[in-house]
């Protein structure tokens, strides 16, 4: 199997460069994008590079970390739109030949805490 590590690390690259020939190489042609929070699903490799192509504002992403195993990858990034800052987590499924067949991406909201637990925390 071919190191799917490596093909998200091109997937992540690739997007942020907006190279979007190299970016669809990374996947395969029925790759399913699927957005929980939102209860949207894309499939197929030209509408999710047509979604990420178009994708509004001046976005730029870093990656946190990325944890690996066969068949499996799971990236934490850090991304800006502007001023604006936050996190996502991507869950990333290949197939047989490397590809990226699945992404399932988490875009976590910021909250300010519970009251009550301020004497064990320390806020960065």
């Amino acid at each position: 199997m071919t190191d799917l590590r490596k093909t998200v690390e091109t997937f992540w690259a690739t997007a942020e460069a907006r190279d979007w020939d190299a970016f669809a190489g990374t996947l395969t042609e029925d790759v399913v994008y699927t957005l929980p929070q939102t209860r949207e699903r894309i499939s197929g490799r030209e509408r999710y590079v047509r979604f990420n192509r178009e994708y509004p504002g001046d976005w730029h992403l870093r990656i946190e970390r990325i944890i690996a195993e066969p068949g499996q990858v799971v990236t934490w990034s850090h991304v800006t739109v502007g001023l604006e800052e936050m996190y996502a987590i991507s869950f990333f499924t290949g197939d047989e030949s490397g590809r990226i067949a699945a992404v399932t991406d988490f875009w976590p909201e910021p909250y300010e805490p519970p009251v009550g637990r301020e004497h064990l925390v320390e806020r960065y």
